[in-house]
């Protein structure tokens, strides 16, 4: 009986066991299951977040529009605090480089800053252009451009005095008509506190027509061939990093709401 009593003993322990085992594993298949249904069945949470990745690291390329079933990612991700996060992270380690530079006397110490959706945002334009799930629209944005009414990127207004105090020389260049938005880019810069730039420097009849890359490398090429050092370039744009003359590091800023080839 003694004997019997113990059998049975270790017959229920591995009935237990094997019970609890069963039970883990329900446990486990329940509550990730899921999660991972939910992060790709809420507005196509998981592949737009692949999707952003794969923009951000230019490895999808030429691009016309935001996917319409990621509409809702890139709204969250532009108004609700990640992408002023991905911002203020990226500005701390251009500071950090910018405090390893010893800034020569002679003033030809360069940086260079883009000026959309770098110095100043256009999310405002772009939420009704369904953060770029519409297509680009020239006249509409020039008509917003005209405006003047682009608020700074806190940020990079935080790089940029940054810059100016430790005697850089900051050139602003970006792809908007001189002819018909120089002014108005010109005023919205000095309303937003963008104050002590060595030149503003827009698209001309020169460049019209040429692609990003080859005007920004000829602008870039022209500012070394006149002696600057370009120790760092800015933008929110591969193309505003590629090319010629780029300078020593370049740093990419995020923006999944168009790409400019």
């Amino acid at each position: 009986y003694v004997i019997s009593g113990i059998m049975m003993q270790r017959v229920r322990e591995v009935v237990v066991f094997i019970f609890l085992t069963l039970f883990s594993k329900a446990v486990s298949s329940i509550s990730t299951k899921p999660a991972a249904y939910s992060s790709v069945a809420v507005e196509g949470g998981g592949c737009c977040l692949s999707w952003r990745m794969a923009v951000e690291a230019n490895n999808i390329r030429a691009w016309r529009t935001v996917p319409t079933q990621c509409l809702r990612h890139i709204e969250i991700y532009m108004i609700g605090g990640q992408y002023e996060r991905d911002l203020n992270l990226i500005v701390d380690h251009i500071i950090t480089y910018i405090q390893a530079i010893v800034v020569s006397h002679d003033g030809f110490d360069a940086w260079i800053l883009d000026v959309d959706d770098t110095c100043i945002s256009n999310i405002l334009y772009y939420r009704g252009k369904r953060y770029g799930c519409d297509p680009y629209d020239p006249n509409g944005f020039k008509t917003w451009a005209l405006k003047g009414g682009c608020p700074a990127i806190p940020a990079v207004l935080r790089l940029f005095n940054k810059l100016v105090e430790s005697g850089f020389k900051v050139f602003l260049v970006t792809g908007r008509d001189q002819e018909t938005l120089g002014q108005a880019t010109l005023d919205n810069l000095h309303n937003e506190g963008f104050i002590g730039y060595e030149q503003l420097i827009l698209r001309s009849v020169d460049h019209k027509g040429q692609g990003a890359v080859v005007y920004k490398s000829d602008i870039r090429k022209q500012l070394e061939g006149q002696g600057y050092r370009i120790w760092g370039n800015v933008g929110d744009q591969w193309s505003d990093l590629q090319g010629d003359c780029t300078g020593n590091r370049t740093f990419k800023l995020p923006n999944p709401m168009y790409f400019v080839p």
